[in-house]
């Protein structure tokens, strides 16, 4: 069988690097918000060209976490409206609720996946105070449309990169003087704070939970760094109403070995969407749009067809593992019954027709091989 994902390949080359830092922290003996966690939230700042990182416990924890410090802030008030793409991981909805705001779903595009702005003007109304862009399966949304809808009508703007660590339009971004606190690229602005998950099967994971949230804003830095640990600066001292979401050291220590691979990971997962795209023909099958450039780091190799059933038995037979990322819309869920009479067309066809094919830095050329000519077949 070709795996889905194989986290114990993909995690095979840092095991003694593992042990290492295992043995490191143990006889550091400092376990919670400690030198490693400041040394990867330095790292990562790096990498994303940010000013501030903060480690959280997950990326759930992290996009709850932005829209509490906004609220601490007083740049969002419970009971205000964020819009948000229909078809995203129900993660990005929770966080929203669990923030005391309320969701707006907006239907994305069929060709990205990802959160349709000419549909976004019409949601607004005077209780719409943010967007959520949620860059799906890996693809960035179209930030630059979606900026200038928010500033035009006055909206804060958060990303979710639960699943795109590394893509980036420019990765020469430049911060510009007077940006407000906000995080610029080639001038433009790009958001106020993008929430990451290090969950295992990201394209950075760690070995259990983990998350951050990257920032330019300090005085949202400063606010987040208390909140995660209980809403205290100094310990004892408690100056907001926190939450205990602290990145663990000993997954903060792995995260960093792992980061300068990071790009070159994604490099491959590139190479083998590449042939992918270049090398599936087979009308019954619809492959994502990509235009080569970096802008998809595929977290997820994604591909559509109306008889997904039926392919997803056929390639099992033939010994390849996909997964449906995710088999039932938000809006459906039971736990939201009173949505479950609306009706979101796009969204609800991507959910009744993506299919996840296996995608990795660690799958073979003659596992892509194998992949490919099955789907051929078909």
């Amino acid at each position: 069988m070709i795996p889905f994902l194989d986290l114990k390949k993909i995690n095979k080359p840092y095991e003694t690097a593992f042990q290492e830092k295992l043995k490191s922290v143990l006889d550091n003996g400092w376990y919670i918000l400690g030198k490693e966690v400041e040394t990867f939230e330095k790292a990562f700042a790096a990498y994303c060209k940010t000013d501030y990182c903060i480690g959280v416990g997950n990326g759930f924890d992290a996009l709850v976490l932005i829209f509490k410090g906004y609220i601490t802030l007083g740049t969002l008030q419970k009971g205000d409206e964020v819009i948000v793409p229909a078809n995203t991981y129900i993660a990005s909805v929770l966080a929203i609720i669990e923030a005391g705001l309320v969701p707006i779903l907006v239907e994305p595009k069929l060709e990205t996946y990802n959160l349709n702005p000419d549909l976004i003007q019409e949601k607004i109304t005077p209780k719409t105070k943010a967007i959520l862009a949620v860059h799906l399966y890996g693809q960035l949304a179209e930030m630059d449309q979606i900026n200038e809808i928010a500033d035009q009508n006055n909206l804060l703007v958060v990303e979710d990169a639960a699943q795109s660590h590394g893509a980036f339009e420019n990765t020469n971004r430049v911060k510009i003087p007077n940006s407000k606190n906000v995080t610029w690229n080639e001038g433009k602005k790009f958001s106020g704070a993008i929430a990451y998950s290090f969950y295992p099967g990201k394209n950075l994971g760690c070995l259990g939970d983990g998350g951050a949230i990257v920032t330019n804003d300090s005085a949202l830095a400063k606010v987040l760094f208390s909140l995660r640990n209980y809403g205290s600066e100094k310990k004892y001292y408690n100056e907001y109403i926190g939450v205990n979401s602290r990145l663990d050291e000993l997954q903060a220590s792995f995260l960093h070995l792992k980061l300068p691979d990071l790009d070159a990971d994604n490099d491959k997962r590139r190479s083998i969407a590449k042939r992918y795209v270049t090398e599936i023909k087979n009308d019954k099958i619809v492959l994502p749009i990509w235009d080569f450039s970096n802008n998809h780091v595929f977290h997820l190799f994604v591909i559509r067809t109306p008889d997904r059933e039926d392919l997803q038995e056929y390639l099992t037979q033939n010994t390849i593992q996909t997964v449906i990322h995710y088999p039932i819309p938000v809006h459906k869920q039971k736990a939201f019954s009173e949505w479950n009479d609306l009706s979101f067309p796009i969204t609800e066809r991507i959910h009744k027709e993506v299919l996840s094919l296996p995608m990795s830095p660690v799958l073979t050329a003659s596992e892509v091989d194998c992949i490919i000519a099955v789907l051929n077949s078909y």
